[in-house]
């Protein structure tokens, strides 16, 4: 079930990389139990306003509020610690580790100085069971003998090991199959189904359109429009993404033209 308020959102956030202005006056809702599209063009901002929600690029200006109240993240743990996981396009996994490593890396499970491996197992088959995978045939293969959307379920499984309330997926079927694509966005589904705020960032708009709940459209750094998915249209999307504005959607002629 979705939520009335936001868990996440921004308000009038801004940043600027010396003299360039990458986001300006950005505001962004996403809610507990939806999937919210994160799409724009190259350079339209996106990384930026990711990595800022997860405290890599401290904003500028500009509020940002977690379950309604103001917040300040100034580093990774700190949006770690409100329960924000990010899933990179690189995934950030150890081929030469099994699946349960990969799961807990960086944050194993030990009983005094020896790792708790029988503990660290029965959590990461509890994850993915409850995440409905069955792909995967052992959470003792080693990753590197994984497809790439094996390794995409890892990497969103240890997102969502940690009790996190907004998981942000960049790109997550960008180098994937047809049958591994579906495997990815049934996932990203059932987290939001499961109560998950889902920010997922993709070029693909077939897979914008399937998955998403809402799509928020960056250009040039401002926010264009965020709009419920089942009131747009593919061509409206890509009309926002490349002009910021389609119909009485979008910026103000002034903004665009400026």
């Amino acid at each position: 079930m979705s939520s009335t308020a936001p868990i996440l959102e921004l308000r009038g956030v801004n940043k600027s990389f010396g003299p360039v202005q990458v986001l300006k006056d950005v505001d962004l809702s996403v809610y507990s139990g939806q999937v919210t599209a994160l799409v724009g063009d190259n350079g339209a901002g996106k990384s930026t306003l990711v990595k800022g929600v997860a405290g890599i690029y401290p904003f500028d200006s500009g509020e940002y509020l977690f379950d309604g109240k103001p917040v300040h993240i100034s580093e990774p743990r700190a949006a770690n610690a409100l329960g924000i996981e990010v899933v990179y396009q690189d995934l950030a996994l150890c081929d030469n580790l099994d699946v349960v490593h990969n799961l807990f890396l960086g944050r194993e499970q030990s009983k005094g100085v020896i790792l708790d491996e029988i503990t660290m197992e029965r959590r990461a088959k509890e994850t993915l069971a409850g995440l409905s995978v069955r792909t995967l045939k052992s959470v003792r293969q080693q990753v590197s003998s994984l497809s790439g959307g094996q390794r995409q379920t890892v990497a969103i499984a240890r997102a969502v090991l940690w009790n996190s309330k907004v998981v942000i997926l960049d790109e997550p079927t960008a180098a994937l199959g047809v049958a591994q694509t579906e495997q990815v966005l049934n996932l990203v589904r059932r987290l939001a189904d499961s109560g998950l705020a889902v920010i997922i960032i993709s070029h693909n708009m077939n897979d914008v359109m399937r998955v998403s709940d809402q799509v928020a459209c960056l250009y040039l750094g401002n926010m264009a429009a965020q709009v419920r998915s089942d009131q747009l249209n593919h061509s409206q999307i890509v009309e926002l993404i490349t002009t910021g504005r389609s119909g009485e959607l979008g910026l103000h002629p002034e903004t665009v033209a400026g």
